[in-house]
């Protein structure tokens, strides 16, 4: 642990945005978006099961001997870190993306103030896009702190795990992590429409199932901010209109224009003037003509929309680029963005809901009279008649070992 809490503070210091770990196999880092290796460090196999006992829970640990596979967070003195270990061909693996100890702001992600916008919405549907890497939990991050902040609500997270840690300000949060406090998202969101909530924030649309889940809280009246996986606005309404199947598409493009308010694409580019990444958006916001093509299955027509949509928010890629970000004066480096701060306590490890204790089958009769002492005669393992009321009549016996018969007649003499 000493040795993996070394690496980590390092890996902070030098704007290191993920670590791997193999056992017997040279560290890798990623710094820019580029992969280097760091040969003269190396985690034997016990030295990584030693670390996986640190930093994982006993619940934890059980879902990767089950799974194979285990999404989990950490924190130590000055990272914040979202971890997945896993098992491949050279045995056990680890995964490490650095978050940062304080939440940044819109300006210091140097993302546009539009964003900000979306942040007062009273309901509607937010979808944060992207590939992986790219940014998408940490915007979702700086928008859940901005309502923090501004509004008077009640903010609900059902994530796989918590990444970022929020303590409720003028608004109430309430933070629940896959596993330890829900056990699917169909049933946290479920329970988040019983739960009195103004802002919901889903970690992952993932299956049909949580996406129309998700898209019926949006109608309901709910702000939500779900991540979904795709490169452009298209594609993001195609899979969530897919989630409906073949024979609702009709319905399912009316619900979704309805609820729709903003789809956000995201993608992290060096920038060649500055030297570092910096995140780039294609943003559609909800109009009159994009309900429209929405309605209509005209999807391809959303980035001509996009195009005509300067003064109602809305940017392509190549808009973003050279209107916002050539024209900053001033870009904040991830290494100022993400760094540690001495004067913020990294939070604890979030609060997991009691585990059911295992209980032991009953055993049957059977193999009771087989482990039966000396003492205890086999006869005594037969179970006792039960009683029960009939319709009409007094209680009447029944015996488990009775003939169906006997069973029968019995009843019939007791109700007559």
């Amino acid at each position: 642990m000493e040795k993996f809490t070394r690496l980590v503070s390092t890996c902070v210091k030098n704007g290191i945005t993920d670590l791997h770990i193999r056992a017997d196999r040279p560290v890798a880092v990623r710094r820019n978006g580029h992969l280097h290796f760091q040969r003269d460090i190396v985690f034997d196999a016990a030295e990584l099961e030693a670390l996986l006992r640190a930093l994982a829970t006993d619940r934890q640990r059980r879902t990767l001997t089950e799974r194979w596979s285990l999404d989990f967070s950490s924190y130590l003195h000055d990272a914040q870190m979202r971890l997945n270990a896993f098992y491949s061909a050279d045995g056990l693996g680890l995964a490490v993306r650095f978050l940062p100890a304080v939440i940044p702001d819109f300006e210091a992600l140097n993302l546009h103030s539009s964003l900000r916008d979306l942040c007062s919405l009273p309901h509607g549907l937010i979808l944060i896009c992207g590939p992986t890497g790219n940014g998408k939990s940490t915007t979702i991050a700086a928008m859940i702190r901005e309502i923090n902040e501004t509004r008077s609500c009640h903010i609900i997270t059902l994530e796989d795990p918590i990444e970022y840690r929020f303590a409720s300000g003028k608004a109430l949060v309430d933070q629940r992590e896959l596993g330890a406090h829900f056990l699917s998202f169909e049933q946290g969101l479920q329970d988040v429409l019983r739960e009195d909530g103004d802002v919901i924030m889903v970690g992952e649309l993932r299956d049909p199932e949580t996406m129309r889940l998700t898209v019926n809280a949006a109608e309901a009246g709910h702000v939500v901010i779900a991540t979904l996986h795709a490169g452009t606005p298209e594609e993001a309404l195609l899979r969530l209109c897919n989630a409906y199947g073949e024979g609702s598409q009709e319905y399912a493009r009316a619900q979704i224009a309805s609820c729709l308010a903003a789809v956000v694409v995201q993608r992290m580019e060096v920038l060649a003037r500055v030297g570092f990444r910096a995140p780039v958006l294609s943003v559609v916001r909800t109009s009159s003509s994009v309900k429209n093509v929405i309605r209509e299955n005209r999807f391809n027509q959303l980035e001509g929309i996009q195009q005509a949509g300067r003064n109602e928010g809305m940017f392509t890629f190549e808009r973003y680029r050279e209107e916002f970000l050539d024209q900053k004066a001033r870009l904040t480096p991830p290494t100022l963005a993400f760094r540690p701060s001495p004067d913020t306590p990294i939070p604890s490890r979030p609060m997991e809901a009691p585990q059911p204790a295992p209980t032991a089958p009953c055993p049957e009769p059977a193999q009771a009279a087989a482990h039966a002492g000396p003492e205890t005669p086999v006869a005594q393992t037969r179970r006792p008649p039960r009683q029960a009321e009939s319709g009409q009549g007094g209680p009447y016996r029944i015996d488990d070992d009775l003939p169906l018969e006997e069973l029968v007649a019995q009843m019939r003499k007791s109700m007559s």
